[in-house]
């Protein structure tokens, strides 16, 4: 049986209305250190309703969401709330990327400001990095406006990974992902999150997906916040 003092993510009874056909209703939901979920019957704006919430970038209209074990609506400054980030990685089209910037620059930027003297520990931690998403040492001098979609995904899960998160977020990451590239990624994923250990939870509408990333599916019953496991799946890409 998992610890529950293993429990990063704790959401009980959670509803938040964001104008949408009907609130986001969550009732229950635990996710462990370590462990790889994916999330079904999410869409865009639900998906990221519920990574805010996560993050304590709102709370709830009602219900408790812990992080840590810690209420999100208990933060209650902003030095605070920027701090308790630092143990999230976001993938998410949200997050900005700078097409006019080089790749390795992009990838600096979550970890130090410094772009123009970089130390030499950190330059090799950013390459280090990028060898880790499938990011080629030949892209790493080229502008970001440059990548193709799935060399800009890589580049997105490397900056969300730079501060090593314990918490790994995903909205939709394979939304603009081509089919044909679709494998590899999911298996490099699956890869780097179970190699560092951490949590990850992935919001996607492809259950091939999921199958490929993530240990446990949960499908949302909308009009109960219900999160019923996917029963009969298979794992895909084998």
């Amino acid at each position: 049986m998992p610890d529950p003092r293993d429990v990063v993510i704790d959401v009980r009874g959670v509803q938040k209305d964001y104008h949408g056909l009907r609130p986001l209703r969550v009732r229950h939901l635990e996710v462990h250190a370590g462990e790889s979920i994916a999330l079904l019957g999410f869409d865009q704006a639900a998906a990221e309703v519920l990574v805010n919430l996560i993050t304590a970038a709102t709370v709830p209209d009602s219900g408790e969401l812990r992080a840590f074990g810690q209420l999100t609506t208990a933060i209650q400054d902003a030095q605070t709330w920027l701090q308790s980030l630092d143990r999230f990685g976001i993938l998410s089209e949200r997050a900005v990327v700078l097409d006019n910037m080089t790749v390795e620059e992009n990838l600096t930027m979550p970890v130090t400001m410094a772009l123009h003297d970089v130390p030499d520990a950190i330059r090799s931690r950013i390459r280090a990095l990028a060898e880790e998403v499938g990011i080629a040492a030949t892209q790493l001098g080229l502008p970001v406006g440059a990548l193709s979609p799935s060399a800009r995904l890589r580049l997105r899960l490397g900056r969300a990974l730079g501060p090593d998160p314990r918490v790994l977020l995903a909205e939709h990451p394979n939304a603009s992902l081509p089919r044909d590239d679709l494998a590899s990624f999911a298996a490099d994923y699956a890869r780097i999150v179970s190699r560092r250990g951490v949590a990850s939870v992935v919001l996607t509408a492809d259950l091939a997906f999921a199958s490929a990333i993530a240990s446990r599916i949960l499908t949302l019953q909308p009009a109960t916040g219900e999160l019923k496991p996917l029963a009969g799946w298979r794992r895909w890409f084998s």
